[in-house]
């Protein structure tokens, strides 16, 4: 039996809108699924997404993890993972007998068109995002040119004489950071093109989140430790001053760090699942009556 954790004085629990899955990861998740459901082995390359509780429930369901390409045997069937793959990873996979089920998220695709577009167009590509995040990598490989990333708060590194930049973004980084880089390269290049290849409901959630900060007494945060749009809503939220717990789980929960808190935010990021979160509402708000959303509510949805 779950264990519930007591509220305290909490008196209402606001959501961040939008929450659950975002677009691309719920729907890299239902073609996962109905793979799983076919007889046979599915082999993930890499982390389907970065959330390790939904993880576990599609290893249940028959989910093979493996690290590269080379990993799935000829003739079996392989998932790219929503955060994308190198544009040549399907082919060589097809050429030996693969059934390749893409799950890439299309605003993912959008920032490797758009780097390959740049590239072609004979500008140097300046990505901004983590470098060891798979999604830059997939994004960095579908670059045939130039190629520099830069974390936030980085100037890339250029060879001298670079006269001509175009820059993408890692689907998940602050519109902050990316107007920073571009302010920063404006000023050392002649010529700057700029796709901005944020997707929208990461900016969306960033935006719900730095609004609960200021009115809220708390912000709990629940995602993969190992997600990048999860940590972003954890550095926006301490940023703005709020009193923030970061969490995997509901299981996690510091009850003293609940201690006098009357109203209490829960953000999640893009790959928390939606039962994740409901668990999170019906630890907090486990009575009858207790506020919602400033709605009366019954208990958890």
């Amino acid at each position: 039996m779950e264990e519930k954790v007591s509220a305290g004085r909490i008196q209402r629990v606001e959501i961040a809108r939008p929450t659950g899955f975002c677009f691309g990861v719920r729907r890299a998740v239902e073609k996962l699924e109905n793979a799983l459901r076919e007889p046979g082995v599915v082999h993930g390359i890499g982390s389907p997404i970065h959330n390790p509780q939904e993880i576990e429930r599609l290893r249940k369901m028959g989910l093979v993890l493996v690290d590269s390409p080379e990993d799935v045997p000829n003739g079996g069937v392989a998932f790219i993972r929503a955060h994308g793959a190198p544009r040549r990873t399907a082919p060589e996979l097809e050429q030996r007998g693969v059934r390749v089920i893409d799950g890439t998220c299309p605003f993912v695709e959008t920032a490797q068109d758009r780097a390959g577009k740049l590239s072609r167009e004979g500008y140097t590509v300046v990505i901004l995002g983590d470098v060891r995040h798979p999604e830059v990598q997939a994004i960095r490989e579908s670059v045939e040119g130039p190629v520099s990333v830069a974390g936030p708060g980085e100037m890339p590194f250029l060879e001298p004489g670079v006269l001509r930049v175009g820059v993408v973004s890692q689907t998940t980084q602050k519109r902050k950071s990316l107007e920073r880089l571009t302010a920063r390269l404006a000023g050392a290049v002649e010529e700057l093109r700029v796709y901005n290849t944020i997707c929208g409901a990461t900016a969306a959630r960033q935006r719900a989140v730095a609004d609960m900060a200021g009115r809220l007494d708390g912000i709990i945060v629940i995602g993969g430790k190992n997600s990048a749009n999860t940590g972003k809503l954890v550095e926006i939220a301490r940023a703005a001053g709020a009193p923030v717990l970061w969490i995997e789980q509901p299981s996690e929960i510091d009850r003293g760090w609940l201690e006098n808190r009357e109203t209490v935010g829960i953000a999640a990021g893009a790959s928390t699942p939606e039962w994740l979160i409901h668990q999170l509402q019906h630890m907090l708000l486990p009575t009858k009556g207790v506020k919602e959303d400033g709605r009366e509510n019954d208990g958890c949805e």
